[in-house]
């Protein structure tokens, strides 16, 4: 035998060391798991060593072997998670609804329905909720991102140890994809100069296509796909909710073929049915005359659907409307014309989107591993929307800056509603009647009008109870666990170096093939806006703090918010207020509320509304911190409002410094906003204009009288801000200056006062999204040169804390 060294000892004693600890993480789980043993509880998986022997050359070492793709456990189903929004309980005709839902019918066929499906009542609480498994005060998002404050469980900036579902199932070995709305990641962060960790891509979905907003114009969608602002389409029948269905078949047909061993996991959220009721003309068409019956007859006739479906107990009671809503009885003809109408439109909108996710539905189930499939379809991440106002809105921004509509207004534009030229949203009433049986709306946590959404589960080839009701609680928060029981993932301790928080939902798999299940999520907190509840093992506690439909709100006192017990488990409705009957179960509930708000870091209390979407007054994050002056070149485009200059009950100034050429020059020079409100800079038949957009109640112009001059041209704004110290919403003498000389000048009795857009934000050189004005046409890009634009801002206030009133 040949002697070796003592450098070769070593060298071979290190590589055999590697070789001892490569087996031992393989024996211990940390390395590819085996049949049904644990996955990795600390993600990533260590680095590939070669476990071989390792000579002085390779002639006398072990053959090579290369570090092998993660695989995900054997048998892992394919996952699509589809979840609409802002629907209610009584909506969709799979639930007893007047509006047809085909797709959710033949899932429902092949699957279970589930009727005590609860959500959060808000948008981004619940969508955080969704994809981590964690109460959403835990994730931090106790409200929707555009009113984040600075306490614990509402920063909306979502915890690394919150880990997503979506990275997780990426490092087991799943192909991951989000589509559609994207309502987690902070305002703030939304623009091209990141940071990217918490856009869907960081949040462990390899592909992201869809829009990073509460909301987004279904006909002018502002879009991104991965990092990348999508280009405008030129189809003249373009609508967002196909284009979304469109990229998730792409994207699935295309991993599949190319990996067809690896599972997928497919986030899908279309913007439906949020404002702004966008659908095409033909289907809304559909639905002329079918809610001339108004929305009490609705909800009776719905109700008695529900019965006959089986959906709620034959002897559940149909609650009564609220106090503060009309009769249909009580209105004249053109008040139910209006209304009826925009029912007829919001009708339109969901069938559509129930159809296009259809689409998406039959392209997965011609895909090989089909019957491996699961899908879960949840119609909306909370109930029915109320923002529309008890009259009705055609511009959803002016709820949010405090402005009730009237009716009076919005008959004028009766058959433009669901086109691109308005914001348009049904009345509150409407919204109540979605959620049948139930009482209230989104946004009212403390009852299953805001919180009670159908949800179906198709999985052939393990659901076998086909047709089938589960009538066990569940929440949000069930759907991680679930997935990870049934595809074999243990919930890892670990991500990226960061300890997780435990996960807070209960797996319901166990109801998949038994109706009868003893339920297992037997506690659980709401809370949104002080609408406070609690469920505890068939009884519920709610304490309702402000109706939705009112933007306003003033003082408030939480101790004397007025409770109320129903018996759930009895009671599917919650018709039966006990609480006078039974004190000492409500004091009880109302105490193990206190208790779980306190674990899950829901307080402090906070009532306030409109003004919290003011991000300068709460004193949120801005990427440009102190500055008063910003300098944008051409190419700046899609700049997220969050992101761009704090413009609002202030003194500002634009200043464009151009270069005409001897042809003229037409196009935005800069924009901020679109449709619901904002402003524009433009040159139009060689002369310059300034257009305000006053939440499209007015939108004012000012335009020079001469065109303006070859060569370099200095154009500039001047806002001069008219209100003190706190006064919002006051007026401005708008001053236009070319070449320092004053050539148009125009005096605003009022000006947007809480928030200018509900998506939009700041383009140089063209108009991304939608118009500020209807008198030009989109991009409308600038044909001469822009060599930069500046933003002066005066008098920018201090910011205010959380402790604002």
């Amino acid at each position: 035998m040949r002697r070796i060294n003592i450098l070769e000892f070593v060298f071979i004693a290190r590589n055999n060391a590697l070789f001892i600890l490569a087996f031992f993480c393989i024996q211990v789980g940390v390395g590819q798991e085996s049949g049904k043993s644990e996955t990795p509880k600390v993600l990533p998986q260590p680095d590939f060593h070669f476990p071989g022997y390792v000579g002085r050359t390779y002639l006398d070492s072990d053959p090579p072997q290369f570090p092998q793709p993660v695989k995900a456990p054997k048998g892992a189903p394919n996952v699509v998670l589809i979840l609409l929004d802002d629907s209610g309980f009584g909506q969709f005709s799979t639930f007893g609804g007047g509006v047809p839902s085909p797709t959710m019918d033949k899932l429902a066929a092949e699957g279970i329905r589930y009727n005590k499906f609860h959500t959060t009542a808000l948008c981004s609480p619940t969508r955080a909720a969704l994809i981590t498994g964690r109460n959403h005060h835990t994730a931090t998002f106790g409200v929707i991102s555009e009113t984040a404050t600075g306490y614990d469980g509402y920063t909306c900036v979502l915890p690394r140890s919150c880990g997503t579902i979506g990275e997780v199932l990426k490092q087991n070995g799943y192909m991951t994809a989000w589509i559609g709305k994207n309502h987690n990641t902070p305002p703030w962060e939304t623009s091209e100069a990141g940071p990217f960790d918490r856009w869907a891509n960081g949040l462990g979905f390899e592909y992201f296509y869809g829009f990073n907003a509460g909301d987004m114009n279904h006909w002018n969608p502002v879009l991104y796909e991965n990092r990348n602002l999508v280009p405008a389409s030129k189809d003249p029948d373009y609508h967002m909710t196909v284009d979304l269905a469109d990229h998730a078949i792409s994207w699935v047909r295309k991993v599949k073929s190319i990996a067809p061993d690896r599972p997928y996991f497919l986030y899908l959220a279309p913007g439906a049915a949020h404002s702004p009721h966008h659908a095409p003309k033909e289907w809304i068409d559909k639905f002329k005359g079918k809610f001339d019956m108004g929305w009490d007859a609705y909800r009776e006739q719905a109700f008695e659907r529900q019965k006959k479906l089986g959906v709620i107990p034959s002897d559940a009671k149909l609650t009564a409307r609220p106090e503060s809503l009309p009769a249909w009885s009580s209105l004249n003809d053109d008040q139910k014309r209006l209304y009826a109408r925009m029912m007829e439109v919001f009708a339109g909108y969901g069938a559509h989107c129930d159809y296009e996710m259809g689409r998406v539905v039959d392209a997965v189930k011609q895909l090989p591993d089909a019957d491996n499939t699961i899908i879960i379809y949840i119609a909306g991440d909370n109930g029915a929307s109320a923002e529309g106002g008890i009259e009705g809105s055609v511009n959803e921004n002016l709820f949010f800056n405090g402005i009730s509509e009237k009716w009076q207004d919005n008959i004028k534009v009766i058959d433009e509603l669901g086109g691109p030229k308005h914001f348009n949203h049904f009345t509150a009433e409407w919204a109540w009647a979605m959620c049948t049986p139930f009482q209230w709306t989104k946004q009212v946590a403390s009852h299953f009008g805001g919180t009670r959404n159908p949800m179906i589960i198709s999985w052939p080839a393990k659901i076998k109870d086909k047709g089938s009701l589960r009538s066990q609680f569940t929440h949000t928060i069930d759907i991680v666990p679930t997935l990870y029981e049934i595809i074999g993932i243990t919930p890892p301790e670990t991500i990226n170096g960061i300890t997780q928080s435990p996960i807070e939902g209960i797996s319901f798999a166990y109801t998949f093939n038994d109706a009868k299940a003893k339920e297992k999520h037997n506690t659980q907190y709401f809370e949104l806006g002080v609408n406070r509840g609690i469920y505890s093992k068939g009884w519920m506690a709610s304490a309702l703090s402000f109706a939705p439909w009112n933007p306003n709100r003033g003082a408030f006192d939480p101790d004397k918010q007025k409770w109320e017990l129903y018996k759930v488990d009895e009671d599917f409705t919650q018709a039966n207020d006990l609480a006078a009957k039974n004190p000492q179960k409500l004091r009880e509930l109302q105490d193990l509320w206190w208790v779980e708000s306190s674990k899950y870091h829901v307080l402090p209390l906070d009532w306030r509304a409109v003004e919290r979407l003011n991000g300068e007054l709460m004193g949120r994050p801005t990427l440009a911190g102190d500055a008063t002056t910003f300098t944008y070149y051409p190419g700046q485009v899609g700049l997220p409002n969050e992101a761009s200059p704090r413009i609002l009950n202030k003194s500002w100034s634009i200043t464009a410094d151009l270069n005409i050429p001897d042809n003229g020059a037409e196009g935005m020079i800069v924009t901020h906003g679109g449709l619901v409100g904002g402003y524009g800079l433009y040159v139009q038949n060689g002369k310059p204009s300034f257009v305000y957009n006053n939440l499209a109640l007015e939108r004012p112009t000012i335009t020079g009288k001469e065109e303006l001059p070859k060569g370099k041209v200095k154009l500039v704004i001047d806002f001069k801000y008219e209100g003190k110290e706190k006064e919002i919403g006051k007026g401005a003498t708008v001053t236009m200056l070319v070449n320092g000389k004053k050539v148009a000048e125009e005096h605003l009795d009022r000006t947007i006062p809480i928030q200018i857009s509900l998506n939009e934000g700041l383009d140089v050189g063209m108009d991304v999204g939608s118009p500020v004005d209807f008198n030009y046409k989109l991009p409308f890009e600038f044909t001469g040169k822009i060599e930069k634009v500046t933003y002066n801002l005066e008098g920018a206030k201090e910011s205010k804390s959380a402790k604002t009133k």
